[in-house]
């Protein structure tokens, strides 16, 4: 089903104020932050160590005071452009998921990015996500099984999947798209085999007319994130695995603004024999909840 878009501009017309700001919103409202409990010594450790880490780069590059109000103007920018998500997702995620899943066996992740929506559409395999009419770009049909370390099929599993549209942006984070475009989560059958119709996404740059951008622009660094299918599957009784899978060839996979991209994170796309665009399989294994390597 299309739904009207209740926005009248163009996905052009967003700005990176209005996408920080959903991104906090919806960082807030997540929950992630309910379960806190760090001692006061991890605490000092971790804050200690960042503080010795500002100080001791102001020692080594002999920062001058212009220097130094420059930043606080711009992490008072960051703050209020909300793109703390953004910032903290684009250069530190992707060291904080690397340590967090270097003892998980089974199926690599990387990084979840700022732009996730929970409570998609669900949807039962074989499905097609939210699309509009005469939608632009290749017709891409994911495909894959779930199994467990040891071989098996796994029951009850399920992919959420949600990437950005042929121009580069996201629903929910861009005016004038549909609200579920390119979201759904798809059930996979009692064998653990799903296969999703969406489109192939195309590269985009991370917003650029805020203060990450003014980082970017002020650096000379780019802000191009190869095309990917964000992905976050999960089952009962096994640990979740987050991904963005990529496309060969694309000039953006070997410099990733976000440093996201791993080799077994490569798809391997394939004309599809009705000559309907191409096709993907990616299979998952799953390690069951606190097993370790």
């Amino acid at each position: 089903m299309t739904q009207t878009p209740t926005d009248s501009r163009t996905e052009n017309e967003g700005t990176a104020v209005e996408a920080g700001t959903k991104a906090t919103e919806r960082f807030a409202a997540s929950g992630k932050l309910s379960k806190v409990d760090v001692s006061k010594e991890r605490v000092s450790l971790l804050a200690g160590a960042l503080i010795k880490a500002a100080n001791d780069i102001v020692e080594e590059h002999q920062v001058t005071y212009e220097e130094y109000n420059a930043l606080k103007a711009w992490l008072i920018k960051v703050g209020t452009d909300g793109e703390w998500p953004l910032f903290l997702d684009v250069w530190l995620e992707h060291t904080v998921e690397d340590v967090n899943s270097q003892d998980r066996p089974g199926t690599v992740g990387t990084i979840e990015g700022p732009y996730y929506v929970p409570n998609s559409p669900e949807l039962q395999t074989p499905a097609t996500v939210e699309m509009r009419d005469g939608e632009e770009g290749t017709p891409l049909r994911f495909s894959g099984q779930f199994t467990d370390t040891d071989g098996d099929p796994i029951q009850g599993a399920q992919v959420e999947i949600w990437h950005a549209d042929a121009a580069g942006f996201y629903s929910q984070y861009a005016p004038g798209l549909p609200e579920w475009l390119f979201r759904a989560t798809v059930k996979a059958s009692d064998d653990g085999r799903f296969e999703i119709n969406t489109m192939r996404p195309a590269p985009y740059q991370i917003p650029t007319d805020g203060a990450c951008g003014q980082l970017i622009s002020a650096a000379g660094w780019h802000a191009w994130r190869p095309a990917h299918i964000h992905i976050k599957v999960s089952a009962p009784g096994y640990e979740p695995v987050t991904q963005q899978l990529y496309f060969p060839g694309d000039p953006h996979n070997a410099d990733d603004i976000a440093s996201a991209v791993k080799p077994e994170l490569m798809l391997d796309p394939r004309p599809r024999t009705d000559g309907k665009g191409e096709e993907v399989v990616y299979d998952y294994v799953l390690a069951k909840q606190g097993q370790k390597k």
